[in-house]
């Protein structure tokens, strides 16, 4: 997609640490917007600011805070707000996981996952809308997943969070739209990326995780968050993967529960051994700058499309609707040689 110049806009990015989040705000950087990056790893953050600076962003600041945190958030929205003259795109992108049965998942983690994925998304919006509603205007992006609508084993804390933020989103939209708001919500459901994920979550499975294939980098997943920032649609679904996905749940969520109950498990362990007792960041960051790709570089794809969900029900409402009236016909014929034999 084309980069148009935001240089005028001031973008606020949790998650901006590493992965697709940290891929995002260096989209928007090079575009020359102005960026406030949230995270709770410091020096992931800081060679954050560094990249973005150098990738042309016209200002960038760092505010490290918990999303998890409300308090800590609304302080950071307003620290970003007084820094870059106002906020006119937040972007929700911060994220917990754990691995693992959902017997063999604490309620610690369940608790962990969804103050992180869910309420750390809750406390982004509130935050973005502290300064957006005053001034009637601003666009608000929440990065979900294709496990927004359908989940699968082992990750049932996150595919949980997912749904919740849909369902906060779908609430939060309604409302926008009774106080006729001119504040924009999208919500971006993305495929399989490969960020660093899968090696510093938690897990309670004996090989190493990973995304299911296929996998994509996070670079032009990040520029379809950017479209999604610039034209809010109401979603927007990257990757075929994705597609194939929320649809497989609406017309057969049966048969994609026994097939993932057959597959799901392989699907996202590798054949590597996992490392007993190795850390991860649920509850607090690992040291160091982990970067934006994981460790799947070989594999992952360099491309990924874009499918706005009103274009797919539209053109799926115009087969139906030249469909119906084949249908009728033929019902019609077969129904004729029985009216001859009832009169």
């Amino acid at each position: 997609m084309a980069r148009a110049r935001m240089t005028e806009q001031a973008v606020v990015v949790t998650g901006a640490s590493a992965g697709v989040g940290r891929a995002t705000a260096l989209a928007f950087a090079r575009r020359g917007a102005r960026l406030a990056l949230i995270a709770r790893g410091t020096e992931g953050l800081e060679v954050a600011r560094r990249e973005a600076e150098a990738a042309g962003a016209a200002q960038a600041i760092v505010l490290p805070a918990d999303t998890a945190d409300a308090e800590a958030v609304l302080a950071a929205g307003d620290r970003a707000a007084a820094a870059l003259g106002g906020i006119d795109i937040w972007v929700n992108c911060a994220m917990a996981t754990v691995f693992g049965p959902v017997v063999e998942t604490s309620p610690e983690e369940y608790r962990r996952v969804t103050e992180v994925t869910y309420l750390g998304y809750v406390h982004g919006t509130l935050a973005a809308l502290r300064h957006m509603r005053p001034r009637d205007a601003g666009t608000i992006v929440q990065v979900g997943s294709a496990l927004a609508y359908r989940a699968i084993p082992l990750q049932s804390a996150y595919c949980a969070a997912k749904f919740a933020i849909r369902g906060f989103t779908d609430s939060l939209r309604c409302e926008l739209h009774h106080d006729r708001s001119r504040i924009r919500l999208t919500m971006v459901q993305l495929p399989a990326v490969n960020t660093p994920q899968f090696d510093w979550a938690r897990s309670h499975m004996d090989r190493r995780a990973q995304p299911v294939p296929p996998i994509h980098q996070p670079e032009p997943v990040a520029e379809r968050i950017v479209q999604a920032a610039l034209q809010a649609p109401r979603e927007l679904w990257v990757g075929g993967p994705s597609v194939h996905a929320i649809l497989g749940e609406m017309a057969a969520p049966g048969l994609l529960d026994r097939l993932l109950g057959r597959k799901g498990y392989s699907g996202q362990l590798s054949a590597e051994a996992e490392r007993p007792g190795r850390d991860d960041n649920l509850l607090t960051p690992l040291p160091g700058d982990h970067g934006t790709h994981g460790r799947f570089d070989a594999e992952a794809r360099t491309r990924v499309g874009a499918y706005d969900p009103a274009w797919l029900r539209g053109a799926a409402g115009a087969a139906l609707a030249l469909l119906l009236p084949l249908a009728w016909r033929g019902l019609s014929m077969r129904e004729q040689p029985l009216r001859r034999r009832l009169r």
